[in-house]
């Protein structure tokens, strides 16, 4: 099966910023795992502006463009780092791609982003996907890494997409205030009911939010490819949803 995992910014970092250890080694053990056991993954990652926000010792996300780039070319080092050292441990090479909304939009472009992921797939190699942050500007961002890993889903053929997040799924009202929200577990086709219940961006250092992770969804169920939303703290359930069980929320691509 091929998977496409996208880790947000919050599983990877403290709220300082600064990288949280035992969640990416947890991560990484577990995709490790399930690429011994012959899937296909792919690695949509957030995180570069948020580890170079906690390496230059910032206390927020940067507003202005020029410190947000800075952040991410400072943090995108660090982040591959990591992985590399990571996946490396257990006998895995990776590969890094960095997109802008424009490499996806240019239909020559997007054929060799295409032609490069397919080959590397092919090589046993796992490709690891960010937005390149450093160059990107509000004319030519993807946006947020959910919406890029829905691209990614959708132009890799894949099978599924994870999107490992700060909630363990969509809920009937925001649990962070409601205490008598309720998880949605299953999801057959997007409508304005289940549109209604997206609310806004609740990482100070991410950018995406549930909205963004239903729209995701929704590019996913159009072509045929389930989507699953879960926690991102609890990485080992990664092997119970690529075997089917219900873990988070899933929504189910039209077959």
């Amino acid at each position: 099966m091929r998977i496409v995992i996208k880790v947000g910014t919050s599983t990877l970092t403290h709220k300082t910023g600064n990288l949280n250890i035992r969640h990416v080694e947890k991560l990484c053990r577990v995709m490790s795992d399930l690429k011994n056991a012959g899937h296909e993954l792919i690695l949509v990652s957030s995180g570069a502006i948020g580890m170079g926000v906690g390496k230059l010792g910032l206390s927020e996300k940067p507003q202005d463009m020029p410190t947000k780039q800075a952040a991410a070319a400072i943090g995108q080092c660090e982040l591959m780092y990591i992985y590399d050292k990571e996946f490396s441990e257990y006998g895995h090479v990776i590969a890094q791609i960095l997109l802008t909304g424009s490499d996806l939009s240019d239909d020559v472009r997007n054929q060799n982003f295409c032609n490069t992921l397919n080959r590397l797939l092919e090589l046993g190699v796992l490709p690891v996907i960010n937005e390149n942050d450093t160059v990107s500007t509000e004319e030519i961002k993807v946006g947020d890494n959910d919406t890029l890993a829905a691209i990614v889903a959708v132009e890799s053929k894949a099978d599924l997409l994870i999107l490992l997040s700060d909630i363990k799924g969509l809920y009937t009202a925001d649990p962070h205030k409601d205490s008598s929200a309720k998880l949605i577990s299953e999801v057959n086709e997007m409508t304005d009911e289940i549109i209604s219940l997206g609310g806004g961006a609740v990482s100070s250092l991410g950018t995406g939010g549930m909205q963004t992770k239903l729209r995701a969804a929704d590019t996913c169920m159009k072509v045929g490819i389930d989507m699953v939303i879960t926690d991102g703290n609890d990485p080992e359930a990664l092997y119970g949803i690529a075997e089917g069980q219900l873990i988070g929320t899933r929504f189910y691509g039209k077959r």
